[in-house]
């Protein structure tokens, strides 16, 4: 028996997609090829693909006439299907050793930065809307970190052992959890619709897996990856269809051993408490593990950096149309800068570019679905009607071929106006002006305005006032950002994670999200055991 070690994890490098480069040209042509083709989805459930007949179309954000995909839609006795294939799979994977569990993601990883690379770069631009950098840092260099990364953080939790006293062997074995587990993924990051599911089941779990109905096209090419590295049938079941469809079955099964999740505070909210109030049904109590919503801020001292500022306004409120949970909503600027603040945003924006993904000139393209256009310019309208803001760039949108939204930046009186306060999910940031006598007051404002606690940044050059600042937001913010975007998390660099309403703070991209994972097991074991029941202390 061998104790094996993985390859030293290093974070991906990203490419750059420079005018002329070969890395250009050839994710371009893969591009338009891809967008040659209509693409079948599939349910696959303990290794088949089933095809129901009842289909919807999937068409690109940036030209929603044109169909590339075609998904066939599950229903409860799907779900059922899934559950049956991961129980029947989870005997043979659980027993398989750890390290050939990691073989097959670390193949994946190494699948996905060479041949599968343009596929689930041109895929995640096609389906989800996303310009070539953006999907190259997710689709590409977030997952492949997630995979390499999550195999060497797997090693470490099983190495970890007990100390033993004299005359014993203590020992901790790491269990898969009893039952499924069921991943639930958005449609804003690749990166996590192949993270959720892969992360239990290389610690030994099965998994039934529903990907965001505006992500099914990435998510089948996920899917087959994962079977070209070797995944053995049953191990992740991929099933599609309306939540109501897939989630109340899930939520039913006494096989339930865990959620991982990431969407809408609201809808796991509810799946939290559907699942309390079945919780005298489970074998044993679900793990819970979700990051949902944000309203992420920036807040700028009077000493910072303005042009810094600028940039990570810029950046981090409209890169891939601030639809991140982690994007800038909501900047708190001194008002002895604010003019100047706003005056070179404006300049920025005024530079941006917005089309079509296969256009590599554009920084912003188009918000991922009907839904989404319709919620973010119900926020846009309402500034347009409001006394109490002003929208001084952007404003406009157009549907008429793909869901376009400019970036919109307002300034709003009061701090607690609607749009500082609520999630928008979309290229709309708020900027409110204080006093810069007021700092401490605004801190507090900054910090009990919204109810999520996910991303936020400040930015100063006083290193007491940093300090100070960093101490009033303590709780305000999982990921907290000195001097930078609030946005771009990288894998064994900055966990990502937050609390409040933003979600259980299990930190992907950590050791601390794979422990939730699997169930302990102490083992003492006495060499030689006493050979009479009394104790000294009764002579």
């Amino acid at each position: 028996m061998t104790i094996f070690r993985t390859p030293d994890p290093k974070n991906e490098p990203v490419r750059s997609y420079a005018p002329g480069s070969s890395e250009r040209q050839s994710l371009q042509a893969t591009l338009a090829a891809m967008q040659q083709d209509v693409v079948d989805i599939a349910l696959v459930i303990g290794g088949e693909e089933i095809r129901t007949g009842k289909t919807v179309d999937v068409t690109p954000p940036h030209d929603h006439r044109r169909v590339v995909a075609r998904c066939h839609q599950g229903d409860a006795s799907h779900v059922d299907a899934a559950i049956a294939a991961a129980r029947a799979a989870a005997p043979a994977w659980r027993a398989l050793p750890w390290e050939q569990r990691a073989a097959v993601f670390l193949k994946a990883a190494d699948l996905l930065a060479g041949p599968w690379r343009d596929t689930l770069n041109a895929a995640t631009m096609i389906g989800q809307g996303k310009n070539c950098f953006q999907a190259e840092i997710d689709s590409a260099c977030e997952l492949i970190d997630f995979w390499r990364f999550n195999c060497r953080f797997a090693q470490e939790i099983y190495a970890e052992q007990p100390e033993s006293s004299a005359g014993c062997w203590n020992r901790l074995a790491q269990r898969p959890l009893e039952g499924f587990v069921f991943a639930v993924t958005p449609f804003n990051f690749t990166a996590i619709a192949g993270n959720l599911p892969t992360a239990p089941a290389l610690m030994g779990n099965t998994v039934v897996w529903k990907p965001a109905s505006s992500a099914v096209y990435s998510a089948w090419f996920l899917m087959k990856l994962l079977e070209a590295a070797g995944l053995p049938k049953g191990v992740i079941n991929l099933v599609h269809g309306s939540g109501s469809q897939i989630g109340p079955n899930v939520i039913a099964s006494p096989e339930l051993a865990g959620v991982h999740f990431t969407g809408s505070t609201g809808v796991f909210q509810g799946m939290w408490k559907e699942i309390g109030n079945n919780i005298a049904r489970y074998k044993s109590y679900p793990r819970l593990v979700g990051e949902t919503g944000g309203k992420d801020f920036v807040f700028a001292h009077p000493s910072a950096d303005r042009q810094g500022l600028v940039t990570a306004l810029v950046r981090g409120a409209f890169e891939y149309q601030g639809q991140k949970c982690s994007a800038a909503s909501r900047a708190y600027v001194p008002r002895s800068m604010f003019d100047d603040v706003l005056g070179r945003m404006q300049a920025e924006l005024e530079q941006v570019k917005m089309g079509p993904v296969e256009d590599f000139s554009n920084f912003v393209n188009a918000v991922i679905d009907r839904h989404a256009f319709k919620s973010i310019t119900e926020y846009v309208d309402f500034a347009k009607s409001s006394r109490d803001c002003a929208i001084v760039a952007g404003g406009g949108y157009d549907d008429s071929q793909g869901w376009f939204i400019q970036p919109t930046v307002i300034v709003a009186e009061r701090p607690d106006f609607r749009t500082m306060c609520e999630e928008i999910f979309g290229p709309v940031l708020t900027l409110h002006s204080y006093d810069d006598d007021k700092l401490d007051e605004t801190l507090d404002i900054c910090d009990r305005t919204s109810p999520y606690a996910l991303t936020g940044a400040i930015f100063a050059q006083d290193r007491q006032v940093i300090d100070a600042m960093a101490r009033k937001l303590e709780n305000a913010a999982g990921n907290f950002y000195v001097n930078d975007k609030p946005t771009g998390a990288v894998v064994g660099q900055q966990p990502f994670g937050g609390a409040r309403a933003s979600g259980t703070n299990d930190k992907a991209g950590s050791k601390l999200n794979l422990l939730r994972w699997c169930s302990p097991r102490t083992i003492k074991e006495t060499f030689c055991p006493p050979q009479d029941w009394r104790y000294p202390f009764l002579g």
